[in-house]
């Protein structure tokens, strides 16, 4: 079921860039993804509220604290630099570079999280690398 999860999230993120860069012709990036944050904690907070989660807010241990609002700052840092990025060059350029973010998770992931190594991934983030680079450093991306 994971994968379903994983394919909308992926769609939903392509979508996300589209629909940003679009959105961007007349708009400072950091106001556009302020307005876009507006929607993401009211949307995010019906959905918990919908869920009846929100009495496990006080179960949540220190730790994890640290590592959901460290997440949030990452995730709004991204997000401010990929708008700008996103502000300033072609879209399809601009995501396949951004998107080598992935490369990067999987060495985290590896880390810290000590997940396992199989060729499958190596070759896989080889083939990602070097897909972004061709793509990054190609006459268009200028």
């Amino acid at each position: 079921m994971w994968i379903v999860w994983a394919l909308l999230a992926a769609v939903s993120a392509a979508l996300v860039i589209v629909l940003t860069k679009a959105g961007l012709k007349n708009v400072d990036s950091s106001l556009a993804f302020a307005i876009q944050a507006v929607l993401i904690l009211l949307i995010t907070w019906s959905v918990v509220l919908y869920q009846g989660n929100l009495n496990a807010i006080k179960s949540i241990e220190k730790n994890t604290w640290i590592f959901l609002l460290s997440a949030g700052i990452c995730t709004s840092l991204s997000t401010l630099f990929s708008y700008k990025a996103l502000s300033l060059g072609p879209a399809s350029y601009v995501v396949t570079l951004e998107r080598s973010s992935l490369v990067i998770a999987i060495l985290l992931a590896v880390l810290f999280l000590k997940e396992k190594v199989t060729w499958q991934l190596i070759v896989g983030a080889a083939i990602m690398i070097a897909g972004a680079a061709l793509i990054t450093f190609s006459d268009n991306a200028k």
